[in-house]
C-alpha cells in the first residue's frame, strides 16, 4: 500500500506571544490609492462638487460633498455594505495616505440630508463620469462595433418598520425595488449603466421607458458608434420601452408574455419553419425545473401593440424557441395540443442578426442578474438607512464604487478585466501595506511575493503615470 505524507500549515512552536494593534503605519487597503488616483484622475470630486448641492447647515450636513462622497465610494470599494461599516477607512495611516476620511456618523447624516432632487443631481454625476472612465481606460472595448444594454429589476429585502418606501414586490418579498441597467460589448464585462431605487410594491414597468431612454444616452456618451441593443425580460414587454428604443435609434429583444395574440402567432408557424438547435452549454428551464441542451427555433413576423393607436403599433421579429415537455400534467387548463406537447419561449425583435444568432444573443441578457447578484453580495448587500432617499443615493454611489473597481481590474490585465469585483477587490484592493516617507514622498509597502504583484503594479503604475499630451 503506497503511502502518503500529510502536509499541514501550523504556527511554528513559540513564534506568536502576543498581538497588539499599535502600528499607525500600516493600512489594510493598498489598493484604494490607485482606485481614489483614478477617480481624481477622471475627475469624480470635481463633477460632485460642480452637481451636487446640499442646503448649508448649522451641523455642517451639506458641506464637503465630494470628500464624503470619496469617502463613501471608497468604503463600498474596500467591502463595506453599511453606514457603520465606513469606519474602516479610519485606521493605521488611512489618514496619512487619504485626505477627508469622514467618521461614519458624519457620513451617515450626509446620507440622510438627501431629497429626491439632490438623488437627481448624483445620478447627473454618474452620466457624467461614466464616459470619463470609459474615455481613460479600456472599460467597454468592441464598442464601435455592438454593445448591450440589459434591464433587469430586483427586491431587496429588508427587514423591521422604519424603512420609508418599504412594500411586498413580484416574489412577495418585503423590500425596495431597484431598477438596474448594464451596458457591456461582446469583449468587455458588464459595467452599471443607470440605477433607480422604487419603493417595493412597484410595477415593474413602471418609468422603464423614461429609465431605458436615460441609459441609451449614458451609453452613447461612452462613445457606443456601434449597434446599441437593449435586452430585457417579459417585464419590460411595454409600449413606451419599445417607443423609447425607437424614438433613439437603438434595437430592441425583449421576451414577451404568453398572452392570446403571441400563442395564435406561434400557432401559425409551420412545422416546416422549425429548425433544431443544439446548445454548446445546458439552459435551465425554470418551468420544467431541468437543463435542456437541444430545442428547435423559428420565427414570424409579429405586430406588437396591436391594441393601442396606429403610431404606438410596431411590427417586428417574434423569435419562438421551443422544447418538449416532459410533464404534461403540469400544463395548464384550457391549452391546446399545441401547448400541451411543447413549452414555448419567445422573444420580440428588430436586430437584423440570423434567426440563431439572434436567439442565442437575447438568452445571454442574464448577464445583467450576475450585476445584480455582484450589488447584493457588496456595497447594496443592505438598504442602510430608513430614508428612502438615503438609500437611493447609497445605491447610486454603489453603482459608481462597482464600475471603478471594474476600471481598475481593466488596467490589471486581461484577467482581471473580466473578473467579478469581489475578486478584483480581493487581489487588488485589499492588500496589506505599510506606508513610509522619504525625502518628502511616500511610498507603499507591500507583502513580498504577492500573488497578484504584476497586476497591481500595471495598475498603480498606469494611473500614476503622467497625463498624455493628448
Amino acid at each position: 500500500m503506497a503511502s502518503f505524507r500529510v502536509f499541514d500549515v501550523s504556527i511554528k512552536p513559540g513564534a506568536v506571544h502576543s498581538a497588539r494593534f499599535d502600528d499607525p503605519n500600516l493600512i489594510a487597503y493598498g489598493g484604494l490609492a490607485p482606485l481614489v488616483r483614478l477617480a481624481e484622475r477622471c475627475g469624480l470630486p470635481g463633477l460632485v462638487a460642480e452637481r451636487v448641492r446640499l442646503p448649508a447647515s448649522k451641523n455642517g450636513t451639506g458641506s464637503f460633498p465630494a470628500a464624503k462622497v470619496m469617502a463613501l465610494i471608497a468604503g463600498m470599494a474596500a467591502g463595506a455594505d453599511s453606514i457603520d461599516d465606513m469606519d474602516r477607512l479610519r485606521h493605521g495611516a488611512m489618514k496619512r495616505l487619504f485626505t477627508g476620511v469622514r467618521a461614519p456618523s458624519t457620513l451617515g447624516s450626509f446620507l440622510r440630508s438627501f431629497t429626491h432632487g439632490h438623488v437627481k443631481q448624483l445620478h447627473a454625476v454618474f452620466r457624467r463620469f461614466l464616459p470619463r472612465l470609459a474615455a481613460h481606460t479600456p472599460l467597454l472595448p468592441g464598442m464601435d462595433t455592438v454593445a448591450y444594454l440589459d434591464l433587469d429589476d430586483t427586491i431587496k429585502p429588508t427587514h423591521g418598520y422604519a424603512k420609508q418606501g418599504v412594500g411586498y414586490g413580484y416574489n412577495k418579498v418585503k423590500g425596495l425595488n431597484a431598477l438596474i441597467a448594464t451596458l457591456s460589448t461582446p469583449l468587455a464585462a458588464p459595467v452599471i449603466a443607470a440605477t433607480r431605487l422604487r419603493r417595493g410594491g412597484v410595477n415593474s414597468v413602471r418609468g422603464a421607458g423614461s429609465f431605458a431612454a436615460e441609459a441609451i444616452r449614458t451609453a452613447r456618451a461612452c462613445g457606443v458608434a456601434g449597434m446599441l441593443i437593449v435586452r430585457a425580460d417579459s417585464a419590460y414587454y411595454a409600449a413606451d420601452v419599445i417607443a423609447a428604443c425607437r424614438a433613439l435609434d437603438v434595437r430592441f429583444s425583449v421576451t414577451v408574455r404568453m398572452n392570446a395574440s403571441i400563442k395564435a402567432a406561434i400557432a401559425a408557424i409551420g412545422e416546416d419553419a422549425w429548425r433544431p438547435i443544439k446548445y454548446p452549454q445546458a439552459v435551465w428551464d425554470s418551468e420544467e425545473e431541468r437543463w435542456i441542451s437541444d430545442a428547435e427555433i423559428a420565427e414570424v413576423e409579429y405586430t406588437a401593440f396591436a391594441s393601442k393607436p396606429k403610431k404606438q403599433q410596431v411590427t417586428a421579429r417574434l423569435i419562438v424557441r421551443r422544447v418538449k415537455r416532459l410533464n404534461p400534467a403540469a400544463v395548464p387548463e384550457g391549452q391546446g395540443e399545441l401547448f400541451t406537447a411543447w413549452r414555448y419561449h419567445a422573444a420580440f425583435t428588430d436586430t437584423r442578426l440570423p434567426l440563431v444568432d439572434a436567439e442565442a444573443d437575447h438568452r445571454r441578457h442574464a448577464i445583467v442578474e450576475q450585476v445584480i447578484a455582484e450589488l447584493k453580495n457588496g456595497p447594496f448587500a443592505h438598504a442602510p438607512s430608513g430614508s428612502f432617499q438615503a438609500n437611493s443615493a447609497w445605491l447610486a454611489l454603489a453603482a459608481l464604487a462597482f464600475n471603478l473597481t471594474r476600471a481598475c481590474g481593466t488596467l490589471a490585465g486581461t484577467f482581471h478585466a473580466k473578473a467579478t469585483c469581489a475578486t478584483i477587490r480581493d487581489r487588488l484592493i485589499n492588500v496589506p501595506a505599510r506606508l513610509a516617507r522619504s525625502a518628502r514622498h511616500l511610498t507603499l509597502h507591500l507583502p513580498e511575493r504577492w500573488p497578484y504583484q504584476d497586476a497591481f503594479e500595471a495598475l498603480f503604475r498606469t494611473v500614476h503615470a503622467p497625463p498624455s499630451a493628448a
